[in-house]
């Protein structure tokens, strides 16, 4: 019956961490490589807030995403080791 219930907890858990780490990763702005376009123009993408990203949406948006990674990878190793000890 435990082994159901933790089956059943840690495969909603892994659906959701799932769904919110792709909403996070689709919801991330792109990452512009400095190429030879704005070596040309002069163009630049420095800006104060690429320099202290400490707060911005894009730092808070890497930090979910980060733990939702980690909590992910636990969850699959809990639904996968714990049945096979619990049910023998």
């Amino acid at each position: 019956m435990i082994m159901k219930i933790i089956e059943l907890v840690g495969g909603i858990l892994l659906l959701v961490t799932c769904v919110l780490m792709i909403i996070f990763c689709l919801m991330q702005d792109q990452k512009q490589d400095q190429n030879m376009n704005s070596a040309i123009t002069g163009g630049s993408f420095d800006s104060h807030f690429s320099k202290h990203d400490g707060n911005t949406k894009e730092a808070i948006l890497k930090k979910w995403t980060l733990w939702l990674a980690i909590i992910f990878f636990v969850a699959t190793l809990v639904v996968t080791i714990v049945p096979v000890h619990i049910g023998g």
